[in-house]
């Protein structure tokens, strides 16, 4: 039996999937052999980007976001996609007061790369991290 390495969820748009994609992320890297900081930070980042999307973005035609995760010589790739925004995802300096804005500066921290990809109707945020 081959072990699953991708999972692609579709997940309905709204606030409380992160919680949802979140639990998935986890059982599923424990399965594999992950533990502590490395699960964790996965479930930090993945929690950030689907937050992100749902607050600054447009859900997909059918009101959903896309999450996937994949393990790649022993690379998390974590991608989130939605309906686009009017902004991109980008780090802002945020005030030390500030109770929002840090979500993308925490993803830069804990990941070892991210990027965007865009289609028309669609944009995918990327990261890798190293396991």
């Amino acid at each position: 039996m081959r072990e699953e390495t991708r999972v692609t969820l579709r997940v309905p748009f709204q606030a409380s999937s992160v919680s949802d994609v979140r639990r998935d992320l986890r059982t599923w890297m424990r399965k594999r052999g992950s533990t502590g900081d490395r699960i964790d930070d996965a479930r930090v980042v993945v929690s950030e980007l689907v937050a992100n999307s749902v607050r600054h973005a447009q859900p997909l035609a059918d009101g959903s976001l896309i999450v996937d995760w994949r393990l790649d010589d022993r690379r998390l790739h974590i991608s989130v996609t939605d309906g686009g925004g009017t902004t991109d995802p980008h780090i802002i300096d945020a005030p030390v007061s500030a109770t929002s804005g840090r979500g993308m500066a925490i993803v830069e921290t804990l990941v070892d790369d991210w990027w965007l990809e865009h289609t028309p109707t669609r944009t995918t945020i990327h990261t890798l991290m190293d396991l």
